[in-house]
Formats: structure tokens, C-alpha cells, sequence
């Protein structure tokens, strides 16, 4: 099995921004998705999942109306299969890296995603990832496997994030 690492931490404390850097840093090929603010007008409306090879889709908006629903957004299900499960899927085949950000409420609603996640995390191929903090089933048994290490990221230690886990991906399982 490959090494996982997943991060955790307060919303927009940089967790994104540590995986774009140990991905930059790393060099090789990552596939896999990371998600973006939708800002309009200065404010924020939405998510998108932006894949590493250039796709794009609308993960929630505001304005997406029906279920599934996280606090004021709609999430959009087709979206996030036909793009971040698909770019997960390519990343299990041709990565060497396999980047998901993030394993969280919106997409959980996905059975696929699920299912693509553990593919992913049971594979041979290292995972770098963020996952939701607050407690919820199917999440807290991924961070409980073996194969899984959780870092939380915080303001203090951001910086650090980056050389920690480049040395934990580099380094034999």
C-alpha cells in the first residue's frame, strides 16, 4: 500500500496551498483534484474542483437550488463525478502522486466519490489529501487506517508543512 497523508485544519488556515507547494516541489506527475472559491463581487458563492491536469466544474454554488444541500449551497453531484472522480481515477492509473482536496461534507453526498477515495487509499500510489476536522463515520475510519497519516495544519505551522511532508512522501513506507 502507498503512504497517505491527509491534512486537516481550520478553514482557509493554507491546507490548499501546502499541497499545491509539496506538489511543485515534489515534481513528477500528481493527478487528482484540489477545490477553489467561486468568488463573485468580492464574496464568495460557490466551490469548484479544479483537476491537476486543467478541468474544471462547479462543486456547489449558492444558486444551485434542490439537494444535496451544505449550509447555503447546493452541491452539484454530476460535477463532482464527472470530473473529480474521473480526474481520481486517471490519477489511480497514470499519477505518481494522487491528490484529493478534499474529502469533505459536499462530497461525501457522492457514493462514487467514496468509493474512488478508498480505491485511492487502498492503491500502491502515495495520496496527499485534506479531510474534514468535525467528526463524522465513514471519514474518521479513513484517518484511523493504518496506512494514514494526519496532519493538522495551523497558522504556526504552516510553513513547515511543506519540507515535513515532501521527507514523508520521499521517505520507504
Amino acid at each position: 500500500m502507498g503512504r497517505t497523508i491527509l491534512l486537516t485544519g481550520r478553514p482557509g488556515v493554507g491546507k490548499t496551498t501546502v499541497i499545491k507547494r509539496v506538489v511543485k516541489q515534489l515534481g513528477g506527475h500528481a493527478g487528482g483534484f484540489y477545490t477553489a472559491e467561486i468568488r463573485e463581487g468580492g464574496r464568495r458563492r460557490g466551490f469548484k474542483i479544479v483537476t491537476l491536469d486543467g478541468q474544471e466544474g462547479i462543486l456547489s454554488h449558492v444558486d444551485i437550488k434542490g439537494r444535496p444541500r451544505v449550509s447555503r449551497y447546493g452541491v452539484n453531484l454530476r460535477d463532482l463525478e464527472e470530473v473529480g472522480v474521473a480526474a481520481l481515477r486517471r490519477a489511480i492509473m497514470e499519477a505518481d502522486l494522487v491528490v484529493v482536496d478534499e474529502i469533505g461534507k459536499m462530497e461525501l453526498f457522492s457514493q462514487g466519490f467514496r468509493r474512488a477515495v478508498a480505491e485511492v487509499i487502498e492503491g500502491d500510489k502515495p495520496v496527499l489529501g485534506t479531510v474534514m476536522a468535525s467528526p463524522e463515520p465513514w471519514v474518521d475510519a479513513l484517518k484511523a487506517l493504518s496506512q494514514v497519516t494526519l496532519l493538522e495544519v495551523t497558522q504556526d505551522n504552516r510553513e513547515q508543512m511543506v519540507p515535513l511532508i515532501v521527507e514523508l512522501l520521499q521517505s520507504p513506507s
